[in-house]
């Protein structure tokens, strides 16, 4: 059992021989069996001539053997061994499935010499194993983006991946329905100790949707790892200005022909943000000071089960929802004087009141069929549906300089409830040809979304429809799309290559009592996606690799609706329904030394990037809208390193330097091109008694955010323990959050003759407490891991 725990690091050196053996590594089932250790020893005097372990689809290859009598051995947890003795003659053999019976085994009896690393630096992806860092207690799934390698959270909530923004988040290999403030809600709402990993996948495949410029995100939750039922309890409390509670349960019952499985999350409690807001317009200045108070109940749900009908045919299905309720509280007060003086002319203070319920649900029936020939089928068949009920009550009362009269007031609501369809019908085939592997499949997608906008007035105790301000926004959108994908490894290279085809055809309708010109709007237009990469091991210690890819970033559908609605007396918000999709070029060249330090160079071209800009509407108002506002260029160079200083000190650091530099395509559009140095670190300390201790923070200098805001530095120090008790059934965590406050961030902007001096932040200065109980079968099992087909336009709800 130590041999397969060591040899589960080692990784193939692959020589320019063609004397080889390979197979394939299966269940009694026919799943297949990744990270299984394959040795080859020789019957003479029984020392190692090689090892490898096998891949994700069970696949293995032993190169550079000479001709001989070995003893070949197939070891996997879970499993018993697959020992013999093998005549090898030379050339190339392939064994084809060599199989592994499933067995029990009790781990109080296993001693585990090792552990998977925190950071894994694979071909297609960067993998970051949360599930061994302890610093992860009290966070959400949010908050944990920010330590990922590579990846900044800015102000606004965006995603930045290598100096691009437009990331897609999957959660267990399944887009995210949700965009804006509700993906946000959902990721804080799930805890960071639920999460196995996080994947950064910066040049996905013709296989994945096009969508997202900076790649995708996977989120993957713990799940599926035992035989038998097997389950983790967790509980939680994290304090800033107020206490929060969360708590969780994932299980797991696994038999000989079928897999039940599920989880359940919460979080309920308050959390506070502020926004200041210093904005200059024409001859007057606005000072804003906002303070926001949110009242959130968040709960998750899934189940999932996997019925496997022989040893090549299984079928699942899988359930999914998210349920929130949230009650926000924004307490505003903005002066206003002219520029050339310091006397107030009024004061505006707002107190809004929101109210949200929201749920999103999705459905997934999947079918599998791979047999021990190469052959495999996927089919996927998913149905989701979004739907969000918003009341906002907005007090405006302007005051005298001296705050003690009302000179004008002005109470209004409004009613903003979402309803978005989502069905996809996704299927890929893949089979062995002319020694590699292609890969074909097509994707088919229709998005149906209704947007109400009722605007009320407040009239003594009635609240009065006002038409001229109320709509509603349809928008249908189909997505149909075809792809191939081949891949070959020779030698020391490996290729592969694909082609995307994606047909958009989009129907958007306004109804409102309005004269607005742009009411509807109609596109079908057809877009291809190249992608490609080619990878060289040089020799042992080291790997190259050159990709490419081109990406999409579709608008979100409230983005798109043209009505025009207030978000308070002096600022409104409307949607651009003439908003052109952004195009990526995206190409990288990295090289990874001893499987551990990896360097990376990449360059990336943004054609007709869309950002929110804030534009002035005379001498006090403002609008809120989403502009083509100009064309990127992004290089970057990062680099990662996982080491271990001592047997009870490892380290890890991430760094990304960027530069970016925007060129105007709008005449308000100021020019602008900034260096970025983004830093994450993280130390993990064996103490005695069984205590560890980790300390970690990240950086960020001065950058450009969303294209308008150049902002200033910002970053956290954070620091976590953690111990074990009752035979490693319960572990305790104790962890302290952006101790030196450092995380609020502060910047600039400025669009044609607005400027604004902001700052903001929230309660990121926590201390939070968690315990974890594991209970169930101490027996291990491989389970089969299911992605399903919901694709980008699941992801692009606007909030």
């Amino acid at each position: 059992m130590k041999l397969y725990i060591a040899l589960l690091f080692l990784l193939t050196v692959g020589t320019t021989s063609a004397q080889s053996i390979k197979g394939n590594v299966q269940s009694e089932t026919g799943i297949p069996i990744p990270y299984a250790a394959v040795t080859l020893n020789s019957v003479l005097d029984g020392s190692l001539v090689k090892a490898t372990i096998s891949a994700e689809d069970g696949t293995f290859e032993l190169k550079g053997i000479l001709s001989g009598e070995y003893q070949f051995k197939v070891s996997s947890i879970g499993y018993a061994d697959n020992d013999r003795k093998l005549n090898f003659q030379g050339g190339t053999r392939n064994l084809g499935p060599v199989i592994l019976l499933e067995t029990a085994e009790n781990l109080e009896e296993v001693t585990v010499v090792a552990e998977k690393p925190m950071v894994q630096v694979l071909a297609d992806k960067t993998v970051f194993n949360v599930e061994n860092t302890i610093n992860a207690t009290g966070t959400s799934a949010f908050e944990l983006l920010r330590k990922a390698p590579g990846v900044i959270v800015d102000n606004n909530g965006s995603i930045i991946v290598e100096g691009k923004t437009g990331v897609q988040i999957f959660i267990d290999g399944k887009p995210s329905v949700l965009q804006g403030e509700d993906l946000t809600n959902y990721l804080e709402s799930l805890q960071a100790t639920d999460v196995e990993a996080v994947e950064i996948i910066t040049q996905p495949s013709s296989k994945y949707d096009a969508a997202g410029n900076a790649g995708i995100i996977n989120i993957k939750l713990k799940k599926d790892k035992s035989l038998g039922t097997n389950g983790t309890y967790t509980s939680g409390l994290t304090n800033g200005d107020f206490a929060r509670f969360n708590s969780s349960l994932n299980f797991n019952n696994r038999g000989k022909k079928g897999n039940f499985y599920g989880t359940y999350s919460n979080r309920f409690g308050k959390s506070t943000r502020f926004i200041n807001l210093y904005r200059t317009q024409v001859n007057t200045q606005f000072d804003a000071e906002t303070n926001s108070v949110y009242d959130r109940n968040s709960n998750n749900v899934k189940l999932g089960y996997d019925y496997y009908i022989d040893d090549k045919n299984t079928i699942g299905a899988i359930f999914n929802g998210n349920f929130n309720n949230g009650f926000n509280t924004d307490n505003s007060r903005t002066p206003i004087r002219p520029v050339e003086t310091i006397q107030v002319d009024s004061i505006l203070v707002a107190l809004n009141q929101i109210d949200n319920t929201s749920y999103n649900i999705n459905a997934n029936l999947n079918y599998r069929y791979s047999d021990t020939l190469g052959y495999s089928f996927n089919v996927d068949l998913d149905f989701g549906k979004y739907n969000s009920d918003r009341n906002a009550y907005q007090p405006n009362r302007y005051f005298d300089a001296t705050e003690t009269q009302i000179f004008a007031e002005r109470v209004t609501l409004q009613e903003t409830p979402i309803d978005i369809d989502i069905a996809t019908v996704k299927a890929d085939y893949e089979q062995n040809f002319l020694k590699g592997k292609l890969g074909v499949g097509f994707k088919f997608s229709h998005v149906n979304t209704d947007n109400t906008f009722d605007f009320f007035n407040q009239v003594g105790d009635q609240n009065v429809l006002d038409p001229t301000q109320s709509n509603q926004f349809s928008y249908k959108e189909n997505i149909n799309a075809a792809y191939f994908n081949y891949n070959k490894k020779w030698g020391k290279w490996n290729m592969q290559m694909g082609l995307r085809m994606e047909n958009t055809i989009s129907d958007g309708k306004l109804e409102s009592t309005q004269d607005n010109a742009d009411e509807r709007v109609e596109r079908n237009y057809v877009d291809y996606f190249p992608s490609g990469g080619l990878t060289f091991q040089m020799n042992r210690k080291n790997q190259f690799a050159l990709t490419y890819s081109k990406r999409i970033q579709r608008p979100n559908y409230q983005s798109l609706n043209p009505f025009e609605y207030k978000l308070n007396e002096l600022s409104f918000g409307k949607g651009n329904p003439f908003l052109q999709p952004q195009y990526t070029d995206n190409v990288k060249l990295s090289h990874t030394f001893n499987y551990r330090l990896t360097t990376s160079l990449s360059y990336s071209y943004i054609s007709d990037f869309f950002a929110k800009v804030t534009v002035a509407e005379g001498e006090s108002t403002n609008f809120l809208t989403t502009l083509n506002v100009a064309d990127q260029e992004v290089i970057n160079l990062g680099v990662s390193y996982p080491k271990k200083i001592y047997e009870w000190w490892n380290l890890y650091f991430s760094l990304n330097a960027y530069i970016s530099d925007y060129k105007p395509t709008s005449p308000e559009f100021l020019a602008v091109k900034q260096e970025t140095l983004s830093f994450y670190a993280q130390n993990t300390f064996t103490l005695s008694k069984g205590f560890k201790m980790e300390v970690s923070g990240w950086f960020s200098s001065p950058s450009i955010w969303g294209g308008t805001y150049a902002t200033k530095s910002l970053g956290s120090l954070n620091l976590a323990f953690q111990k074990k008790f009752f035979d490693d059934k319960v572990t305790g965590r104790l962890s302290f959050n952006d101790i030196l406050y450092t995380v609020p961030w502060r910047g600039t902007t400025q669009f044609g003759n607005l400027f604004i001096d902001g700052n903001g932040g929230s309660d990121s200065r926590q201390m939070a407490f968690s315990f974890t109980y594991d209970f169930g079968r101490n027996e291990i099992k491989k389970a089969r891991k299911r992605k399903t087909g919901l694709e980008d336009e699941n992801k692009r709800i606007g909030s």
